[in-house]
């Protein structure tokens, strides 16, 4: 291994099985083949926490920094800690006491938050509608590229929104969205029972319950 360069090039290689078209796996069945990509990815909560390389974490920043935006106002923010830091604790503090008991084995914990305020290119001050839609399109971006890269991400919305804005020193006009854990991929052994069961894929609403052709049905 080159001392210069810890981490080869090709950790950045993604996986060429996620780009083939699928329709079932481990359980989940597609209406209409999409890339694996889509159908492995799903939120665990088993993680190692072992360290999260410079080129990983930040080819998922660079992958949300590229998500649409509306006016291409890019309103999602983002603030990090790396497991073993005093950062990284009081960012386990925000979260709820569940989700304390997982995520404290997370190899990097990250903020969301956005900012609909915003200068338009023409030099007008704006205010964004759809700056939470926003950021969590770049939210998708992460988790995907995240996927990609062979590591696993979990979104959290069970935390203290004002703890974690004091803690994070958050401006006035952000707004505290989430919370994401990630990590690579642990066993599901080290979780407790109950959190056992709940380690696997989640099952999606039909296609039919979720789009519609012209207007939404009486019955939605």
């Amino acid at each position: 291994m080159d001392a210069q360069n810890p981490h080869p090039e090709n950790s950045l290689a993604p996986d060429p099985q996620l780009i083939s078209l699928i329709s079932e796996v481990d359980g989940r069945a597609a209406e209409t083949p999409v890339s694996a990509l889509f159908m492995q990815r799903w939120s665990s909560r088993a993680m190692t926490g072992e360290p999260i390389p410079d080129e990983i974490l930040f080819a998922l920043f660079e992958a949300a920094r590229y998500a649409p935006s509306s006016f291409n106002s890019q309103p999602w923010r983002f603030v990090y800690a790396r497991r073993g830091t005093p950062e990284f604790e009081r960012f386990v503090g925000f979260l709820s006491e569940f989700n304390q008991s997982w995520a404290k084995d997370a190899s990097v914990l990250v903020l969301i938050a956005s900012q609909a305020a915003f200068v338009s290119q023409q030099g007008k001050d704006l205010v964004s509608g759809s700056s939470s839609f926003d950021a969590g399109a770049a939210w998708a971006s992460l988790a995907l590229q995240a996927s990609l890269l062979g590591w696993t991400t979990r979104a959290m919305a069970g935390f203290d929104k004002e703890l974690a804005r004091v803690g994070v020193n958050a401006p006035d006009g952000v707004k505290i969205e989430a919370m994401i854990a990630v990590s690579k991929r642990g066993d599901a052994s080290q979780l407790s029972p109950d959190k056992q069961a709940m380690e696997k894929p989640n099952a999606r609403k039909k296609i039919a319950e979720i789009v519609f052709s012209g207007a939404f049905p009486g019955d939605c």
